[in-house]
């Protein structure tokens, strides 16, 4: 069964993200764990919350991600900045689990002239005082497109990172497909050849979920920009066969590309017919 879905806001709450999901033909979708330009958290209204659980339910939702906010920064140089990154990660993840949300994504970090290796030890202990082990949620590192000083780029970071955290079977990988091919990844003429790559240096067993954004701007140009599926310089037939491929087509596929709700419904319409078609 194929499980896709768009970053639908929850704004006017999680039942009404949940009811947004259904009425545009997503059967999952991404969201913001908390504010992401600042650092409030709601509190949770239980009332909205039974209202999400029970769509969730009736219609056999995949599973769903979390995106922590952008300003949490587990790798930054200044105290204050990691210290609130420490925070929120280790609050988000209770809140997220308490949820029930099957993962939560978040980018790793930038050193910001610290240095890689700095960077990487900061997010593996970060991670370390937030993961106890008895969580049910998976904790993905996203993969990053490599701008500026950005760790996360490479999938040996992500893999030194794992192996510094202790109860690193909480955690998991979300691969952006604008962002690995933004990095020099080739996965438009060489996907089977980046997906050894990854298995040989991480493990496929360890990509959970799937951030399906195609790229504005050309390969290995290192910059962060998404585009609409088929519309950018992965292109439609790169990104079909990417979600075709018996190594990845189980995985969950979030759409982070810029449209609003009936935009992703036409994109989410568009791709399932081209998969009913084969």
């Amino acid at each position: 069964m194929l499980v896709i879905g768009p970053h639908i806001s929850i704004a006017k709450g999680y039942g009404k993200a949940a009811e947004v999901a259904v009425q545009i033909g997503a059967n999952t979708f991404q969201f913001f764990s908390r504010n992401p330009r600042g650092g409030n958290a709601k509190a949770f209204d239980e009332k909205d919350i039974a209202k999400f659980q029970k769509i969730r339910q009736d219609y056999n939702f995949g599973p769903l991600l979390a995106h922590a906010p952008y300003t949490m920064n587990l790798a930054a140089a200044k105290d204050d900045v990691y210290e609130f990154g420490k925070k929120v990660i280790k609050e988000d993840i209770e809140r997220m689990d308490y949820l029930g949300i099957e993962y939560m994504c978040f980018h790793p970090g930038s050193h910001v002239g610290s240095g890689e290796e700095v960077g990487i030890d900061k997010i593996a202990n970060a991670l370390n005082e937030a993961i106890k082990g008895d969580e049910k949620i998976t904790i993905l590192l996203e993969t990053m497109s490599g701008k500026g000083t950005e760790i996360g780029f490479k999938f040996e970071q992500i893999k030194k990172i794992i192996d510094k955290v202790t109860h690193n079977e909480k955690l998991g990988v979300c691969l952006d497909t604008c962002h690995i091919f933004s990095a020099g990844y080739d996965i438009v003429n060489e996907l089977d050849k980046v997906l050894d790559e990854f298995d040989s240096i991480i493990g496929l067993e360890k990509l959970k979920a799937v951030h399906l954004n195609d790229s504005m701007m050309p390969f290995g140009d290192k910059k962060d920009r998404h585009e609409v599926i088929g519309e950018g310089k992965i292109g439609l037939d790169a990104i079909m066969d990417f979600m075709t491929n018996p190594r990845l087509s189980h995985l969950p596929f979030f759409l982070e590309t810029p449209l609003e709700d009936e935009g992703h419904k036409r994109e989410i319409k568009m791709i399932k017919d081209i998969l009913e078609s084969k």
